[in-house]
């Protein structure tokens, strides 16, 4: 989780003003009685309201809550606006674990486009064998997926780039739209 707590305060200081000023007020909003702390109960009836059911978990609110005091600062509160944002907010589809560094992805899913999942793994899933996904499944991890990605677009006509990109563009709108990134 540290990594993810980097990279949302990465996220977060090159945020415009505006949307600075979002994230301080969607942390209002879950802040019902105002004193400064997102509490479980709070956390969970503001995330209810949009159906998502896998961040509204209680390991899900003790991942965020870096202090363990039982409730959500704006500090820590970040952290769930930049995975809601960015669309960070990934389960092993195996385990049900949060996903939190290097995962394994079905290539075929994820390039292909034609599945709204592109069924992330665990590394303990993967490593184990605890999965069961189509017979023909090739897996990457995320990072090599990245990189295969933006090497597939390079690779194209230069005439035909922009709509590889297009389609790189789309699978990822489509995960993000899966993982219910709009939330805060």
């Amino acid at each position: 989780m540290e990594e993810i707590r980097r990279a949302a305060e990465a996220y977060y200081e090159n945020l415009s003003e505006d949307k600075k000023s979002y994230a301080r007020f969607k942390f209002s909003e879950m802040d019902k009685n105002g004193d400064g702390q997102i509490d479980l109960y709070e956390y969970v009836e503001y995330l209810d309201k949009d159906n998502n059911m896998a961040l509204t978990h209680p390991r899900m609110f003790r991942a965020l809550d870096k202090n363990n005091d039982g409730g959500l600062d704006f500090e820590e509160a970040k952290v769930l606006y930049y995975i809601t944002q960015s669309g960070r907010a990934l389960f092993c589809k195996s385990c049900n674990t949060f996903l939190t560094d290097v995962y394994f992805c079905c290539f075929q899913c994820f390039f292909k486009g034609e599945s709204v999942s592109t069924y992330e793994i665990c590394c303990d899933c993967y490593g184990g064998n605890k999965f069961t996904h189509h017979e023909d499944a090739i897996f990457r991890d995320n990072y090599s997926l990245l990189s295969q990605s933006r090497s597939l677009a390079l690779a194209a006509p230069p005439e035909k780039r922009r709509s590889v990109l297009g389609k790189v563009e789309g699978i990822v709108d489509a995960a993000n739209t899966v993982a219910g990134c709009i939330i805060m």
